[in-house]
């Protein structure tokens, strides 16, 4: 199985930005968790990070023909991307939404989410567990 991993805006900051609530891994960290996971499972990954929501837009049109299913963490896109919900339907892979923290427990704004309803999948607060639990969940 071929795995696409979006991660979204200012998540290339991971282990320097709010360490209180993002925990100290980095970006590089989550993706080699994940590489481990997937080889582990005997599925290929690819990982990518835009702070532009067209080139995630652009990364799941992609996706069509190349990959089998999709692990996103939309970062703030999630309260706000009627685009990327398009996208996500419109190329009609399986996908699983992630995030690092309780995005329930914060601030009000963030506990909606544009995708959660048309996900296979959420998971939400176990820091950069969600990651491997979402693949885990994807390839269950």
């Amino acid at each position: 199985m071929r795995i696409l991993v979006l991660h979204g805006p200012n998540l290339n900051l991971l282990g320097e930005r709010e360490p209180e609530t993002y925990g100290s891994a980095t970006l590089a960290d989550v993706d080699a968790l994940l590489l481990r996971v997937a080889t582990e499972l005997g599925a290929t990954i690819e990982c990518a990070q835009s702070n532009h929501e067209g080139v995630l837009v652009d990364r799941i049109h992609g996706a069509r023909g190349h990959a089998d299913a999709i692990l996103i963490n939309p970062g703030g896109l999630t309260h706000t991307s009627v685009v990327l919900r398009d996208a996500l339907l419109a190329v009609g892979l399986p996908f699983v939404e992630v995030h690092v923290s309780n995005i329930h427990a914060r601030e009000p704004f963030r506990r909606h989410s544009y995708l959660s309803d048309i996900a296979r999948g959420v998971v939400s607060g176990f820091g950069p567990a969600s990651y491997e639990l979402g693949l885990r969940g994807l390839l269950g």
